[in-house]
């Protein structure tokens, strides 16, 4: 008899950050890659196009969480808002957890810098919670 393998779930993650420790995030993005295509014309080929691979081209990660006391994400792009020469780029990961918390499958994103980050919209007639997001722009994402 086969044994049932149930999928990971997506709300059971964590996100590690160069020197920024973060207890719970509300949602990770951007874990995606292209590959540019680029048509070639040959002689005596006239009724296609050659296709080559170009350059990878990799998405931005975005994170949001509820705002908290915690300012690491918001003082790191401040860094970089504020024209900083020392404002460092940082590796990362998003680690998804199984249900017992242990790492399934890790995603390392390499040499990333804050490019925008966004504060909470605010609303006298909701009761959600305060959420704060960040992009962050990198040059490289790997599975691991």
């Amino acid at each position: 008899m086969a044994i049932r393998k149930d999928p990971y779930v997506n709300f059971n993650f964590l996100v590690e950050i160069d020197g920024i420790v973060r207890g719970a995030f509300h949602e990770a993005g951007g874990l995606d890659s292209s590959i540019d295509v680029i048509e070639h014309r040959e002689g005596g080929q006239n009724i296609t196009m050659a296709k080559l691979p170009g350059q990878v081209k990799f998405s931005n990660i975005s994170l949001k969480w509820g705002m908290s006391d915690d300012t690491d994400l918001y003082e790191w792009h401040r860094l970089w808002a504020s024209g900083d020469p020392a404002a460092p780029r940082k590796n990362g990961s998003i680690v998804l957890l199984d249900r017992q918390g242990g790492e399934k499958a890790r995603w390392n994103f390499f040499n990333g810098w804050p490019i925008k980050w966004t504060g909470p919209s605010f609303s006298a007639e909701a009761n959600d919670i305060a959420i704060e997001s960040i992009e962050i722009a990198h040059e490289g994402l790997a599975r691991a």
